[in-house]
């Protein structure tokens, strides 16, 4: 690495890294000194240190015996004859070296002007060349000569000529010629020297040098010379991506920084992109002044087409094909284009069309969106341009918004829809259409505002049938938005509208319309807990739909809800519900999804509800349907609460706390919230699930059937299990009393009466806690699981003391052995051992003692696994201690694959070992980066160690890096 004295010492920064390009430019010396005349161009693209590698090398000792001739071509001096040599030979010529005779016979051809227009070739020029020659021989004939000239891509034509000449003239001469060029303007065919310096470039004895952006560890040398202070490593990675290794941006950024405070620390390096912005578009706007006038045509026609419109620049830049490569070339070589054909930075973009008014920039977009509109390009990419116009002026652009809303709403992105109907609406604020598709777009995103757009769309003017779909619409909308009240009074409006107007024998289409209007009609319904009755009123009065359409399946799953909360049998609205989702003509209705799976949660054919849930969930995926997404992994959360399947419900109902809480309604959705405090209740974590649950609006709880008697339960779990007994038995029973003043009946929806019975028990008041056994009992019987038979056993025997108690405690074992309840049958098992010790039976205790520890260790339900886990240990009986580590939210399938996976085989051999499916490895490890909160099969290793498993040793075949097959 050569230094020099006389740079700045930042700006010497430029020089680290050019040891290659320092050792050729020193080897041409020495050729040179030896009497073999050669040449040497250092090329690259601008800043990237040309000058002040050329001034170091000229300062030091290489050229230290020899004559420096130097100079330095200005811009808009390839136009003015021998302007370079001018360059070299006036400083000569100031220092009074002898050179004055052959000075004065070729002054009047290096006047200004002197030679404009003519051709290399022409007399006069020929004479000036051979006197110009006489000078440089003249001074080679008393020691070395070396003639450099720094930015030749603004030399003018005679000059490069004269220098080639003259090195054509040389041979056995101690002469080197070293030049300077951008790479960029050698890129373009416009450039007035380009042949000239590719005829001296292309000789023999010429040596091109191209200096290459700096590496990392060269970035870090430079900023050691900016900062006192040890430079991060994520600072200098930073700093080189930001500037592409660009010495001149480099310099420039850390000035910037500087001057602003930051260090090269982790702080220093967050604000590199900001900075950097700004330096890059400073950079640009000077890189396209000195650029001829058509290159930042093209700059602006790339920065506004993007890389997809790649092949309409020239048309809309109104430059040729040629001349747009040669463009694209210059700010491609300059760093602007780095790959394809797309500016870098969002900053540079903006500078490149800073210097368009708002109405030329207006123009420029709208010709790009016209022209990829007739050259066929799909909807959303014109749309893409049209978004950024002030206003939608031209008669066909309103088409195009509305094909690419259509194209977006399919691909399941209905915000993206939301931009363009938005753009559409701005043009006809009247469209009944468009504010419904934009609310549809909107109602898993905003509800309100979806609610808002459909409201306005009622107007009292469109015909009945329009105004139906309207209404269906707002319904549901309504939910998320919670303005039930106003949708069922809507909704009750329009089927009486539709009953006078359609008649007593509809058409099929009508009749069709008509059951949508009625089946959200119960949706929303069910929803009030004021209006639950008089919905369930109302549907016992409809007609039983046969599920032969959408609407139709829609309305049964509605009715199976009302069916099975009014505490009768479970087959009628299990047949609904199966009859619901089991259509070949079902289309993937989220409500009707929903509904029954919560009916068949409730008659504990779990397997259906969870794939009923699951098809929502990828519907939501693939739809970014938000707000349905949280509200289905709620319900799933539950559901496997309620199966004992405590690890994924607490993943599910995390991961919708999350979703809910970053959207602007997250406050009103409280379902999430329920679901995690339930969870984490059982986890052993109550005041962490009360504060969940303090944080719950009484607005959005309070009046709904989903979420009231739910939070009630989960509040008064979580005051039983801090110790407050009175208080979870007051919420209970208020529990209770709102259940059965909103006529909601069923045993297992949400089992107050077991809990209240339970907690009665534990205060030595079974008198007490034989009234809710005895409701609990009643309605259990009607419904008729193992689940609530084995449940109301439960109550029925702690409220029972001695040996009729045990008796109906054992009841309660069987019947919920039998069940998919685990964690209520692992309750039971510790209920009966305990009993049993009091009655001294103390080896019958400890085995169901240690059935209870087991079941609940392996369900997750930590809190109930420590209590069984202390009775045995009292009963005399032995078992490890419970454990809180993330490994118990896996399941054992999960904590194989999990092992093998860190251990470093790939999924196809976990697949082979284990003999499953590829498919189920992957769904596995989905789980269980979900559960241990890791984002990548690299981490897996750390979180098994810290939790003190040992690595699963992979299958000989697997391959130990990568995770892949």
């Amino acid at each position: 690495m050569v230094r020099s004295r006389s740079l700045d010492p930042d700006l010497g920064s430029a020089l680290v890294g050019r040891a290659d390009v320092v050792r050729e430019l020193n080897r041409s010396a020495r050729n040179a000194l030896s009497g073999r005349a050669c040449s040497a161009v250092v090329t690259g693209p601008a800043g990237i240190g040309k000058s002040a590698l050329l001034r170091a090398f000229l300062t030091g000792d290489a050229c230290r015996h020899a004559t420096v001739l130097q100079g330095s071509c200005e811009e808009g001096a390839e136009r003015d004859s021998f302007s370079g040599i001018r360059t070299l030979l006036g400083p000569a010529a100031a220092q009074g070296v002898p050179l004055e005779a052959a000075m004065c016979r070729a002054v009047p051809a290096l006047a200004p002007g002197a030679l404009a227009g003519e051709p290399p070739h022409a007399p006069v020029v020929q004479r000036a060349f051979h006197d110009l020659h006489r000078l440089a021989a003249h001074a080679l004939s008393r020691r070395p000569l070396v003639l450099a000239l720094d930015d030749v891509q603004h030399c003018d034509e005679l000059s490069l000529r004269w220098l080639d000449f003259v090195l054509r003239r040389s041979d056995g001469l101690p002469l080197l010629i070293v030049l300077t060029q951008q790479s960029e303007a050698a890129l373009c065919r416009r450039a007035p020297a380009r042949h000239a310096l590719a005829d001296l470039s292309a000789h023999c004895r010429t040596t091109t040098l191209r200096l290459r952006p700096l590496t990392e560890a060269d970035v870090a040398a430079v900023v050691r010379a900016f900062f006192p202070v040890p430079a991060a490593p994520v600072f200098v990675t930073r700093a080189r991506v930001a500037t592409g290794g660009n010495p001149r941006l480099l310099g420039r950024l850390l000035h910037e920084l500087r001057a602003e405070g930051a260090g090269p620390g982790v702080g220093g390096a967050d604000r590199i992109a900001e900075t950097g912005g700004r330096v890059l578009a400073r950079w640009a706007r000077e890189l396209l002044d000195r650029q001829p006038p058509w290159v930042g045509e093209v700059a602006r026609a790339v920065a506004v087409l993007g890389e997809r419109g790649a092949d309409h620049v020239g048309p809309l830049a109104a430059v040729p094909s040629a001349e747009v490569e040669d463009a694209l070339a210059v700010l491609r070589e300059a760093g602007l284009v780095p790959g394809g054909r797309h500016l870098a930075d969002g900053a540079v973009r903006a500078a490149v069309l800073a210097t368009l008014d708002t109405q030329a920039l207006s123009g420029l977009r709208a010709r790009a969106a016209l022209l990829l509109s007739d050259a066929g390009r799909p909807a959303e990419e014109v749309a893409e341009h049209l978004l950024r116009l002030p206003s939608i002026c031209a008669p066909w652009m309103p088409g195009v918004l509305l094909e690419a809303a259509a194209r977006a709403e399919e691909r399941g992105a209905p915000e993206t829809a939301a931009r363009y109907l938005y753009r559409v609406l701005e043009v006809d604020p009247d469209s009944v259409e468009v504010r419904v598709r934009l609310a549809r777009a909107l109602t898993e995103t905003d509800p309100p505002e979806a609610a808002g757009l459909l409201r306005e769309a009622l107007a009292p003017s469109i015909d009945v049938r329009t105004r139906a779909r309207i209404a269906a619409q707002f319904g549901t909308t309504g939910l998320a938005a919670r303005e039930g009240c106003v949708a069922l009074g809507l909704l009750e409006d329009v089927l009486d509208t539709l009953d006078a107007e359609l008649g007593p024998d509809p058409l099929p289409a009508d009749q069709e319309l008509r059951t949508l209007v009625e089946s959200v009609f119960l949706i929303v319904g069910t929803h009030g807990r004021n209006t639950f009755a008089a919905t369930q009123q109302g549907a016992a009065a409809m007609t039983l739909p046969e599920g032969d359409t959408p609407a139709q399946c829609q309305k049964l799953a509605a009715m199976a809800v009302l069916t099975a909360l009014d505490g009768q049998p479970p087959e009628p609205a299990v047949q609904r519900a199966v009859r619901a989702i089991s259509s070949p003509r079902l289309l993937l209705e989220s409500w009707t999804l929903i509904n029954s799976a919560f009916v068949l949660g409730l008659a504990d054919r779990a397997e259906e509800a969870l794939d009923a849930l699951d098809r929502v969930l990828r519907h939501g995926r693939e739809n970014s349907a938000v707000w349905t997404y949280a509200l289905a992994l709620s319900t799933r959360a539950m559901l496997q609460h309620g199966l004992g399947a405590l690890p994924d419900a607490l993943a599910d109902a995390r991961t919708a706390v999350q979703i809910s809480g970053a959207e602007r309604w997250g406050d009103t959705m409280v379902l999430p919230r329920l679901a995690l405090a339930s969870v984490l209740v059982d986890r052993g974590e109550a005041a962490s699930a009360e504060r969940l649950l303090a944080g719950t609006e009484p607005a959005w709880r309070e009046q709904y059937v989903w979420t009231y008697y739910r939070y009630l339960m989960a509040h008064g779990r979580a005051r039983h299990a801090l110790g407050d007994a009175e208080g979870a038995l007051a919420l209970f029973r208020e529990c209770g009393r709102a259940l059965e003043e909103a006529e909601v009946r069923h045993a297992a929806y949400v089992p107050w009466w077991a809990e209240a019975a339970c907690v009665l028990a534990e205060l030595g008041r079974p008198e007490e806690a034989r009234e809710p056994a005895a409701h609990g009992t009643r309605l259990a019987q009607q419904w008729g699981t193992p689940r609530v038979l084995g449940m109301a056993a439960l109550a029925r025997g702690v409220a029972t003391p001695g040996e009729d108690g045990v008796e109906l405690l054992g009841e309660a074992v069987r019947e919920l052995s039998a069940s998919p309840a685990r964690v209520e049958h692992a309750r039971a098992e510790l209920v009966l051992g305990r009993a049993l010790l009091t009655e001294g039976d103390r080896r019958a205790a400890r085995e169901h003692l240690r059935a209870a520890a087991g079941l609940a260790q392996r369900c997750g339900a930590l809190a109930l696994g420590q209590d069984a886990r202390a009775a045995l240990v009292a009963a005399g009986g032995r078992m490890r201690k419970m454990t809180t580590s993330p490994l118990d939210l896996l399941t054992s399938m999960e904590r194989k694959v999990a092992s093998l996976a860190a251990g470093g085989a790939g999924n196809r051999s976990i697949a082979q070992s284990l003999y499953v499916s590829v498919r189920t490895v992957e769904m596995h490890l989905t789980s269980v980066y979900r559960k241990l909160d890791v984002a990548e099969r690299a981490q897996l290793d750390a979180v098994l160690r810290s939790s003190g498993v040992r690595e699963a040793r992979a299958p000989r075949s697997a391959p130990r890096p990568g995770g892949q097959d």
